[in-house]
């Protein structure tokens, strides 16, 4: 009888192999099988092998890729107990954090009803790490003291907040036009600052600066598109990339100066609001 494997779940972070964590680390190392997102995941796995780390695993991608719908979950979920009873170590690479909209849950709850053992290693969020590249703490004295992270897909008719409550959107881009009017109405207003963060730590990297009024016109005219973070409220005004009618738009004390440069890791494109 194959003695029983087991599978580990491990947040690939926002793709940059630097940032994936050293359990992760080890367990890749570890594994038999990979089984991969395309965003993150795929980014961390070209990562290490240009940083010479050579990974026995194979590796099974799962991702969606452009023209191609990506593996369905259900199949998925059968895919690591299958391994997993023919007693292979399984590493299940999730870009961002698997709990943070990446159906981890989903997996690890089937995996353990199935009776097979899993761990789970925590990754850095796109949420928070994206908007780090572009100079924007979702937190900030003065400025907000809570953030809610949602996905473009949900309804956010019922977010409460004002400008001080930033907002995160992942998967937003298809509905951006949207949750702008949306998110504009009540206290917020239209001249609300909004970032949007395309392909953060890729090769297309690129930071967009507006408000609520013109972020969905200024995305369709440089072509934004997805995976992009968006950052709505008032601590987008600290960002090295905002404008300068947006930075003295909000009373932000020790907040980045508007003329000081972007830092070296931050967009690889130039950047116009």
């Amino acid at each position: 009888m194959t003695a029983a494997g087991s599978v580990v779940l491990v947040g690939a972070g926002p793709g940059d192999a630097g940032l994936l964590t050293i359990r992760g680390l080890r367990a890749l190392e570890a594994a038999d099988v990979i089984v991969a997102d395309r965003l993150g995941a795929r980014g961390v796995l070209d990562g290490l092998a240009a940083e010479g780390v050579a990974l026995s695993a194979e590796v099974v991608d799962v991702g969606k890729l452009p023209g191609h719908h990506a593996v369905p979950q259900d199949a998925i979920n059968a895919l690591l107990v299958s391994l997993a009873r023919d007693g292979k170590r399984v590493v299940r690479l999730k870009g961002g954090d698997p709990f943070i909209f990446g159906r981890g849950g989903e997996e690890l709850a089937f995996c353990r009803d199935h009776g097979i053992d899993v761990e789970v290693v925590p990754g850095i969020t796109s949420a928070i790490s994206v908007p780090a590249i572009a100079g924007i703490p979702l937190t900030h004295r003065g400025l907000a003291t809570t953030f809610t992270v949602v996905t473009g897909h949900e309804q956010i008719q019922s977010l409460g907040g004002g400008r001080d409550h930033t907002v995160v959107l992942l998967m937003g881009i298809g509905t951006l036009a949207n949750s702008a009017i949306t998110l504009a109405r009540g206290v917020r207003g239209v001249d609300c600052p909004v970032a949007i963060i395309e392909d953060g730590y890729g090769p297309a990297q690129r930071v967009t600066v507006g408000t609520l009024d013109t972020i969905a016109l200024q995305a369709a005219r440089r072509g934004v598109r997805s995976p992009a973070v968006v950052v709505v409220g008032d601590v987008v005004a600290l960002s090295p990339y905002a404008p300068e009618a947006i930075t003295t738009s909000a009373v932000a004390p020790a907040a980045t100066p508007a003329t000081e440069a972007p830092p070296a890791s931050a967009d690889r494109k130039t950047t116009q609001p």
